[in-house]
């Protein structure tokens, strides 16, 4: 049950991180907001190891971290590409699926398949996650092979991520956090200096960003925590409805429309969290 909570507070962590990182971006540019939230989360992550020390990594779990976090930014570079230049409704689900998806299989080699309380939760998630992300807001258009290509990347490494630092993560939590935030950093960096991409940011931004890297923090830490206390399915499947906060959080806030699609996927969500406490 404690890493059912652990998961949940992820998603809620994780999808309070976009939205407000998605209000960041419309203001400054998708790349300027997710390098300074990055960078800034580095900051106060190495802030908190004063406050709360904990035993050094080996080099061979730092090198694990700092390769998920590589995985993960470019993983969410290759998502904004996908989103910019595809259909999104077809973008964000077939992402999010694949990233909840892998997890689940690999789960089931290292740890052994789920009791079938669980199994089912998993499929319920899964379905929650594709519902959640669907928009409608633009003409669906027929599905190519050509359209798959990105999001399925992007899902590829959004899976990797959460399965390599769950690995990393086993231990602690900050030293692995800094080691995975170190590498999407530094993926971020290079990308925009190899993009001549402008440094500046709107002012108004700055807290948005800052916000963004307190919330994405959390997430991390949650995620970690859950496959501390449990499984990586567990960890995994729930931290990916993250989409699921997002949507509701612009419900709420910018009044958003929710599609019928969205409000039945989070129905099914709360069906996958209670199979998976059973």
């Amino acid at each position: 049950m404690i890493s059912v909570l652990f998961g949940l507070a992820s998603a809620l962590s994780w999808g309070g991180g976009d939205f407000v990182g998605g209000l960041a971006s419309r203001k400054t540019g998708a790349l300027r907001a997710v390098l300074y939230a990055e960078a800034f989360g580095l900051v106060l992550l190495f802030g908190a190891v004063g406050f709360l020390p904990e035993a050094m990594l080996s080099w061979q779990k730092i090198l694990l971290a700092g390769a998920a976090g590589a995985i993960g930014s470019l993983g969410l570079l290759v998502l904004y590409h996908a989103m910019a230049t595809r259909q999104m409704s077809i973008t964000m689900p077939v992402s999010a699926v694949l990233a909840a998806a892998l997890p689940v299989i690999v789960g089931a080699f290292i740890e052994g398949l789920p009791p079938l309380a669980k199994f089912a939760g998993f499929a319920c998630a899964l379905a929650a996650v594709w519902m959640v992300a669907q928009d409608d807001s633009e003409k669906t258009q027929l599905m190519r092979l050509s359209d798959l290509r990105l999001p399925l990347f992007s899902g590829l490494c959004f899976g990797l991520y959460f399965i390599i630092m769950h690995q990393a993560s086993n231990e602690t939590i900050l030293w692995p956090m800094i080691a995975s935030r170190s590498g999407g950093t530094l993926i971020l960096l290079v990308f925009v200096l190899a993009r001549r991409v402008s440094w500046r940011v709107t002012p108004s931004a700055w807290p948005l960003i800052g916000l963004n890297a307190v919330l994405d923090i959390g997430g991390n830490a949650f995620y970690i925590l859950a496959g501390q206390t449990g499984r990586l399915d567990v960890a995994a499947v729930l931290g990916s409805l993250y989409p699921g906060a997002t949507v509701i959080l612009a419900g709420l806030i910018l009044k958003e429309k929710i599609n019928l699609l969205q409000k039945l996927g989070i129905l099914v969500a709360l069906v996958a969290i209670a199979l998976m406490t059973i």
